[in-house]
């Protein structure tokens, strides 16, 4: 089984909950077994004007390729109702194969992710999951990343809040909290 991590995103909607749909499909998908989750935070876009995301990072063991594993994260996208309009626009949800195990590919599938290096937005959440994880192209751990942006960049991402286990039934593993009930507020990594 290939460790891999994948970032989460959504700025349209109700962020939250979308949020968790996702990561309960995932939890449900042949060949994933859901082994992590960050807590949520919320971040500035990067692209034209829109709202700002909600983005989370989750360690998922997979028994499938690396073009696989992708695509199964494209299915459950297109389940939630993805819509592609614009290059770093606003969207329903986005997952973002981050890591898988340790491959290096220029692609068709960059790995590791291109820019996952530049944005705070990616790192905080995974330096939860991973901080002493190694990016095989710089050499240098997620904390020593996150730390290497400026604090204008990391001033930009603030914890919002957990995604929270549910105890009533297996039907769904996870439940959002409602949007702003949260730790929105709190303070930034700086």
């Amino acid at each position: 089984m290939i460790d891999c991590f994948f970032g989460l995103g959504a700025n349209l909607g109700d962020r939250m909950t979308t949020l968790a749909k996702a990561l309960e499909l995932v939890a449900h998908t042949d060949g994933f077994s859901l082994r992590g989750v960050s807590r949520v935070w919320e971040t500035a876009p990067v692209g034209p004007p829109q709202p700002r995301y909600l983005n989370a990072v989750a360690r998922v063991g997979s028994m499938l390729s690396a073009r696989a594993t992708l695509k199964r994260l494209l299915d459950i996208e297109e389940k939630l109702g993805r819509i592609r309009r614009e290059k770093w626009g606003p969207r329903e949800i986005d997952l973002d194969l981050l890591f898988y195990g340790n491959a290096v590919s220029p692609g068709p599938i960059e790995l590791p992710h291109p820019r996952l290096h530049e944005r705070a937005f990616v790192l905080a959440p995974l330096s939860e999951l991973a901080p002493q994880l190694v990016h095989p192209l710089h050499g240098k751990s997620v904390e020593s990343l996150l730390a290497a942006l400026g604090a204008d960049a990391r001033a930009g991402v603030q914890v919002f809040g957990p995604l929270r286990r549910r105890l009533d039934g297996p039907e769904s593993d996870l439940e959002a909290l409602p949007e702003g009930e949260g730790e929105a507020g709190a303070a930034p990594i700086v």
